[in-house]
């Protein structure tokens, strides 16, 4: 990660932050009526809107259904104007295909899906503003989207993103961190068993490095569920007043 300063003398980074220290998150639940679920979020310039559809029927050929558990459908895309580069297909390119991948192995370990057998859970992601740690703001949407929708789980999810520069590790990082081209991970764990849900590494990291850069990942994503914990609790308070309990 030449070139570029990432970490100062001092351990400041680029924006400000101290090397563990996650961006400014805000997040709001229940943005979409229609929708059985959905949930907006912002992880410093990073935005992203999740939907959940489900569990209902299984659309399009019936031997599609699994009769053990739930199919978990995710789509992943991004709007044209997420980056500072036009898109011409905001979905369905191989990274949007890949993405969508992630989602799905990510939410299969997160959702009890054996208690809907023979149903279909939809989750629609979309990206409206990019600027690093897309994966994790994507998952931590969503989680507040199936939650939003009422379907079970064995726990948050919540995701992160992690690197290495000179020595140390940063967590959550952002696009000029990334676009730095040093190694970096993506975590999504669920913070009550320490169950990893999804890990993913783009480039090689000495053994010796790669446990402080995990752990700094692990506990950046366990902040996370401290924050997201909060807008769910938030969130039922408000639902109880409009119900009048």
């Amino acid at each position: 990660m030449a070139g570029l300063e990432l970490l100062s003398d001092q351990g400041y980074r680029v924006d400000g932050r101290r090397a563990g220290e996650l961006r400014k998150i805000q997040a709001r639940m229940g943005v979409f009526a229609q929708a059985d679920g959905s949930a907006y979020i912002e992880q410093g310039n990073t935005k992203a809107l999740a939907v959940v559809y489900g569990p209902h029927e299984i659309r399009g050929s019936r031997a599609r259904a699994l009769p053990d558990r739930a199919l978990v459908n995710c789509q992943y895309s991004s709007a044209t104007f997420s980056t500072g580069e036009r898109k011409r297909r905001p979905h369905g390119d191989r990274k949007s295909c890949e993405m969508g991948l992630q989602l799905r192995q990510t939410f299969e370990a997160a959702i009890l899906t054996q208690l809907h057998p023979r149903s279909q859970i939809d989750i629609y992601v979309q990206v409206l503003q990019a600027d690093g740690g897309t994966y994790a703001a994507c998952v931590n949407a969503a989680t507040l989207a199936v939650m939003d929708a009422g379907i079970p789980m064995r726990d948050f999810v919540c995701a992160c993103s992690a690197g290495f520069v000179d020595g140390t590790a940063l967590a959550d990082l952002s696009h000029v961190e990334e676009a730095a081209g040093g190694p970096q991970l993506a975590l999504a764990l669920l913070p009550a068993s320490g169950q990893i849900a999804l890990l993913e590494m783009d480039a090689r990291l000495h053994e010796d490095h790669l446990e402080p850069v995990l752990e700094a990942a692990a506990r950046a994503a366990r902040d996370v569920h401290t924050l997201l914990d909060r807008v769910v609790r938030q969130h039922v308070r408000e639902a109880s007043v409009l119900l009048g309990d």
